[in-house]
């Protein structure tokens, strides 16, 4: 079944191979902060001390958003789908536990089960950093846990329920490309989909995480491209020598410079690459983009698409993982505490 009219046939393969065979989709995102997520371990906020630009050599601290940060939230997008339309083993597969190994999820975003059998991920995320330096990105916030009059104190007894936090500031821009290995053309919609609806990233509680994903662009491969780091350099470039010491402004980057400026970017890296590539920039992604959005908000689309994400998936488990994935009781078990890590 053939869904999106605006590519090729040539950039996917009408089942999952069971070998890598240089088929590249990369999503050109830009995850946008907008509440204060928290991107942490060990209670503080992840960074790293990088270079600023290519050009730009000075070194600067940036916010990390790790690599389980962004696949994770948007995998259990996918899973919920799948739940919600009843599609595929959804009653037995149970995340981080025991997944059922046949459905879209598994198959594409990857599992490991200890010794009862495991699958590499299709789907590639590696750590984004922010455009911004750490110390204009974050802010520190005291909490308080008040009781139900509102006050820190009850019959003369102050509480101690009170804490510090620093959080991630609203309009903050994550680079990210999120790379598809072997793409068939449900794959490609079902993780395209999966990117596009997720909202919530990092330490997931009820009042925060907020992230928009923008997409800026869609390119075919036949092999990987540049890191996130290398891409968020190059924009920090662009942007500097457009707008001289605005990089680092008091107030947030403007939304519509940074989009332009991570196509510029983008595109400027890719003329420099040695592989073969398609890019989908501009007029060309917004057409393709508006044509997956009208398969993803139909209802009846959506499950067609999801149905045939999961025949493949099916097929693929059926022939290659569920034979190989049986348990043998000779097997050394000194892995077992990896049982339920998802496979990066």
């Amino acid at each position: 079944m053939k869904f999106l009219k605006t590519l090729d046939s040539k950039f996917f393969h009408d089942v999952i191979p069971a070998k890598p065979m240089g088929k590249y989709a990369h999503f050109i995102t830009i995850r946008v902060t907008e509440s204060y997520p928290l991107f942490q371990t060990d209670g503080e906020l992840n960074k790293a001390r990088v270079r600023a630009g290519i050009e730009n050599k000075e070194p600067i601290s940036r916010l990390a958003m790790f690599k389980r940060k962004q696949s994770t939230p948007e995998r259990l997008t996918g899973r919920e789908l799948l739940r919600n339309y009843k599609i595929g083993d959804w009653e037995k597969c149970d995340y981080n536990v025991d997944f059922s190994k046949t459905t879209p999820d598994c198959i594409l975003y990857g599992f490991a089960i200890g010794d009862s059998g495991s699958e590499k991920s299709k789907v590639v995320v590696d750590t984004a950093y922010s455009i911004t330096p750490f110390d204009d990105s974050h802010l520190n916030f005291t909490l308080n846990a008040p009781f139900e009059n509102g006050t820190m104190s009850r019959q003369g007894e102050v509480t101690s329920r009170i804490n510090s936090q620093d959080h991630i500031l609203p309009q903050v821009f994550f680079p990210s490309i999120v790379t598809l290995k072997d793409p068939t053309e449900a794959g490609f919609l079902y993780v395209f989909n999966n990117i596009l609806r997720t909202r919530h990233y990092g330490a997931q509680t009820t009042r925060t995480g907020r992230v928009r994903n923008e997409l800026v662009g869609v390119i075919f491969a036949d092999g990987e491209i540049v890191s996130n780091l290398l891409w968020t350099q190059k924009i920090y470039d662009v942007m500097s020598n457009a707008t001289p010491k605005q990089i680092n402004p008091p107030d947030p980057l403007n939304e519509d410079e940074v989009l332009e400026a991570a196509t510029q970017a983008i595109t400027a890296l890719m003329s420099q690459e040695c592989i073969s590539h398609t890019d989908f920039f501009g007029a060309s992604f917004t057409q393709l983009l508006s044509e997956v959005k009208s398969i993803t908000s139909d209802e009846t689309r959506l499950q067609e698409m999801l149905n045939q994400a999961n025949a493949e998936s099916s097929i693929y488990a059926q022939t290659w993982v569920l034979k190989s994935g049986k348990k043998d009781p000779k097997k050394d078990t000194k892995n077992n505490k990896k049982a339920a890590a998802v496979t990066e």
